[in-house]
This record gives C-alpha cells, structure tokens and sequence, in this order.
C-alpha cells in the first residue's frame, strides 16, 4: 500500500517541506507533481474565502478519491493538504502532490485529484466582498462536474 496523507487544516503549509517528505516517503521516484491552489482576489473584489467542511467526512471522501487515483496510476505516494477557515488573498488553500517513477502517472493522478476534490469532496465556500459586504455561498459549477466525467471509465 502506498503512503497516503490527508490533512485538513486551519494553517497554512509548507510546499518544499510537503514535497520532500513524499520524497522521503516514496520509492523509486522520477517524478513528483504538484497542485497548489490559491485564495484569489477577484482583481480586488474579495476580502477572503470562508472555507467550511464536514469533519471526518471530508477527510474520508479525499481518501477514497486518493485511493481511486492510486488505482488508476502507479503512483508511489500521495499527500492532499485542505484548509479551513477565513483565508485572504493570495494564502495556500490545497496542495496535492503524487510521487510515481514516471511524470505521466503523477501529472495524471494530481488532475484527477483536483476534479474529484471539486466535486465530491464535503466542502463549502462564502466569499467576502472587500468593501464589507456581507458574504454569499458560492454555487458548484457546471464545468467543474465537467471535468469529473472526463474521468469515467465507459
């Protein structure tokens, strides 16, 4: 079985750090892929995303997803890191990092990874305007379910 960490939290994480301990963790890595999502400002709009989650069941559902994604691909370890909370603009929400011999399988388990985290994991997120506007939800996206059915064996 492969090494695989979830983690969801309220702080902040270190790329490099992140990266070297799947590093550490793995066998025979040629390729390491990275997806590092960031608190966007909306040129100017938004003050912060509130990210909440279902505890336990969000930690869940991005193992399973990981689990998916080792099965599809000869990765060697994987490591998702969520956060939750108030984040400003321009902070670290996600990482995903896959570790496999070769890049096709780590740039391809890291996509899936995403698009399935988008879609299925328990998740819900509030914008904060800047000028001290009261928050609203935002709505899941059509292109985001998109992405998910690419993936779908026929």
């Amino acid at each position: 079985m492969i090494p695989v960490t979830v983690r969801i939290q309220a702080e902040d994480f270190d790329l490099a750090a992140e990266v070297e301990r799947v590093r550490a963790d793995s066998h025979d890595v040629g390729a390491i892929a990275t997806f590092s999502g960031i608190c966007r400002d909306e040129d100017g709009r938004l003050a912060a995303l509130e990210l909440q989650h279902y505890p336990g069941m969000a930690e869940a559902e991005i193992e399973r997803i990981a689990k998916d994604a080792a099965n599809r691909w000869p990765v060697t370890a994987i490591t998702v890191i969520h956060r939750h909370g108030r984040i400003a603009p321009g902070e670290n929400i996600v990482l995903v990092v896959t570790a496999s011999s070769h890049r096709q399988a780590a740039l391809g388990a890291a996509e899936f990874l995403m698009d399935f985290m988008k879609t299925r994991a328990p998740f819900w997120k509030k914008e904060h305007a800047a000028k001290g506007e009261t928050g609203s939800w935002v709505a899941a996206k059509a292109e985001d379910d998109i992405a998910t059915n690419r993936w779908k064996k026929d």
